[in-house]
């Protein structure tokens, strides 16, 4: 069975991120997540890591004005000072939480940039990120999100993703596979892992449709965790779903699958 992580950003939401840790910790989650942990000091998630015997597996690179629309500005010609800035944000978190992974998001395609420019200053972003981390030993991961959810979002599928990665021509850049993302945007969920799992540092998890928990909807966890197992996977596992009803409720399938 994967090695489960849980996202706090999007489960427990039932109370304050800084309560969500011990939330998680009741269920049993020795691993977590977090999207943007910036609203909380770094010195204060690793305490509350320490009090719940807790690994912070993952974390988000600042995606700009989230509240205004932003999903991600690494493809942004004209924002790459800010995107460099908050990367190093990132890293600074990371490395205070002994974090191993951080995550970007390439954010949706500007209407005001042609298509080649948009594609290089993304290629040009993530060959930096992939550097900086290298030197922290700082896994970088970059994710694909469906086009239904985000419309736009420049980086939308696992085959985009690695034309990208043949261009930045750098190790230490894996994609964070999002199999709620990926069913919605070309299905062959099995296939897909098993083919390119050397590219692959990490996946999350929703039903479709809806983002909720397995068991919700179309499709067969206990297949895809089998197919994990068998491909002799060892990375994390992370449920990033919205609970179709309280987060302790919605974890009933983990001990039906599990």
């Amino acid at each position: 069975m994967p090695d489960f992580a849980v996202n706090l950003s999007m489960l427990f939401t039932e109370v304050p991120l800084a309560e969500r840790f011990s939330a998680a910790a009741e269920q049993g989650f020795s691993k977590v997540e977090i999207q943007f942990p910036y609203e909380l000091p770094a010195a204060q998630i690793l305490d509350l890591l320490q009090h719940n015997k807790q690994q912070l597996v993952l974390l988000n690179a600042p995606a700009g004005d989230w509240f205004s629309g932003d999903r991600g500005i690494a493809c942004h010609p004209d924002r790459v000072a800010e995107f460099r800035q908050g990367v190093s944000l990132a890293i600074d978190y990371a490395k205070k939480l002994n974090c191993p992974n951080i995550n970007i998001l390439s954010g949706i395609s500007p209407a005001n940039y042609n298509s080649k420019l948009v594609r290089e200053t993304f290629i040009d972003n993530l060959k930096f990120c992939a550097e900086v981390c290298a030197n922290e030993n700082i896994q970088l991961l970059v994710e694909a999100i469906n086009t239904q959810d985000i419309p736009g979002f420049f980086l939308n599928n696992s085959r985009q993703a690695f034309e990208l990665f043949q261009a930045i021509d750098h190790t230490n850049i894996k994609l964070q596979y999002d199999i709620y993302h990926m069913q919605i945007m070309e299905g062959n969920v099995i296939q897909t892992l098993r083919d390119n799992l050397d590219k692959i540092g990490h996946i999350q998890f929703a039903d479709v449709p809806g983002r909720h928990e397995p068991q919700t909807g179309e499709l067969n966890f206990s297949n895809i965790f089998k197919a994990l197992d068998d491909m002799g996977y060892s990375g994390i596992t992370s449920l990033e779903y919205n609970p179709s009803a309280s987060t302790a409720e919605s974890l009933g399938w983990l001990k039906q699958i599990a």
